[in-house]
This record gives structure tokens, C-alpha cells and sequence, in this order.
């Protein structure tokens, strides 16, 4: 997984038919899509509860591209290498789930997955300044996490806009989670960010059996950006 600053799409699966997620990992990025985005949450740390490992491990040979794990879930690093080992290419945390984010971070690095930190719309971007030399991505949401198809919250747009002077030439990606439409992406992106997770913009109006949908969503997007 190489770096570079282009726009990326990440549909989240969160949207998608639990019962053909293999299937609509395979529609996605036929249709377009860079990343597959995999939301997980434990009912605790978040008030859903959606899939585990063993799910992260089913849908991987679906997976051509980037495998994105989102851990909303406390306590994080007992569950770290299980993703790992399930074929997470990206793995994500909270900065809020824990005490020791930075030996969370340690751990998803050891475990062999690049290392992502997400940020509550509340958490400062201030919060991973001392992180930026161990992390390969920021994830912003700009929702409250926890259910799909929020309003996005305007005020992380300056958020955004911060951690974009603070990474400087720093090989890491700014993600955005939540509330993503052709309206709000250009948003992000001018403030600096580069992976857009979307999920009910994206999966609207398609299916596995009519995943053309899917493309014109994930075309939308891109075109509102570029």
C-alpha cells in the first residue's frame, strides 16, 4: 500500500447488504471504488453494534484494493492483532476508547497494518500533534460515530484545515467519516483532506444485482471534487 495525496472514495459496507457483502466488496470497486471502508462497533464504545473479525476475514478475498477497519470499539488492543490477521490493511482507533493510544498505536504497526487515529467531533485536532510521526492516518468524523447516514457536521471542516498545517509533508492520509455527499466533499478536500468514506451516498439506488447505481454515487462524488 503505497502513499500518494490523490482523492480516494471508501464506501462504507455499513450501507451495504449484510446478506452479499462479498458480493457488494466485488460491485464497489468494480464500480470505482479505492478503498473498502469496514465499520466496526461494539455496542459500548458506540450505541451499535455491527461485525467482528471473523467478518473482516470472510469478506478479504472480495477485496482486491485497500481493506480500511475502522475500530469503534473499547477496549481496542485486545482486538488489534485478531483484525490484522483478518486482513485489515488500514487499522483505525479512537483516541478517546483508551488511555495509551500511543501503545495502540505501537501495536497496530507490530501487528503489520498501517496505523490510523480517529477523532470524535468533540476531540480537539490538537490531540494527535504528538502522534504525526506514527500514524499514516487521521480520521475525522464528522459525525458522532455509531449509525450511518448522519448529517455532517460543518464545524470539523476547520478541523480538517488544522491537521492539514500541522501533518505538513508528512506521508499521512486526512480521512473523512460521515455525512459525505457530493455537497460536503469538496468541503474536506479543500481543507486538505484525501479519503472520503461514504456510505449511504454511495450504496443509494443500487444493489448487487444493479450495482450500476453504485458508480454514478462514487462518479458524483469524485467529479465534485476534482
Amino acid at each position: 500500500m503505497s502513499f500518494d495525496r490523490s482523492i480516494k472514495i471508501a464506501p462504507s459496507i455499513l450501507s451495504a447488504d449484510f446478506a452479499n457483502f462479498g458480493l457488494e466488496c466485488e460491485a464497489i470497486e468494480a464500480e470505482g471504488a479505492d478503498w473498502v471502508h469496514v465499520d466496526v462497533m461494539d455496542g459500548h464504545f458506540v450505541p451499535n453494534i455491527t461485525f467482528g473479525p471473523s467478518t473482516c476475514k470472510a469478506i478479504r478475498p472480495h477485496v482486491k484494493g485497500v481493506m480500511d477497519v475502522h475500530l469503534m470499539i473499547a477496549p481496542v488492543d485486545p482486538y488489534i492483532e485478531a483484525f490484522a490477521e483478518a486482513g485489515a490493511d488500514v487499522i483505525s482507533a479512537h483516541i478517546e476508547a483508551g488511555p495509551h493510544i500511543h501503545r495502540t498505536v505501537q501495536a497496530i504497526r507490530a501487528a503489520g497494518a498501517k496505523a490510523g487515529v480517529a477523532l470524535n467531533p468533540g476531540t480537539p485536532a490538537e490531540s494527535v500533534e504528538y502522534l504525526l510521526d506514527m500514524v499514516d492516518l487521521i480520521c475525522v468524523m464528522t459525525v458522532n460515530p455509531g449509525f450511518g447516514g448522519q448529517k455532517f457536521i460543518h464545524s470539523q471542516v476547520e478541523k480538517v484545515r488544522k491537521l492539514r498545517a500541522m501533518i505538513g509533508d508528512r506521508p499521512i492520509h486526512i480521512e473523512i467519516d460521515g455525512g459525505v455527499t457530493p455537497e460536503t466533499a469538496p468541503l474536506v478536500v479543500k481543507a486538505g483532506a484525501d479519503v472520503l468514506v461514504a456510505g449511504s451516498a454511495v450504496f443509494k439506488g443500487g444493489s448487487v444485482q444493479n450495482p450500476a447505481p453504485y458508480g454514478e454515487n462514487i462518479r458524483a462524488i469524485r467529479a465534485a471534487v476534482s
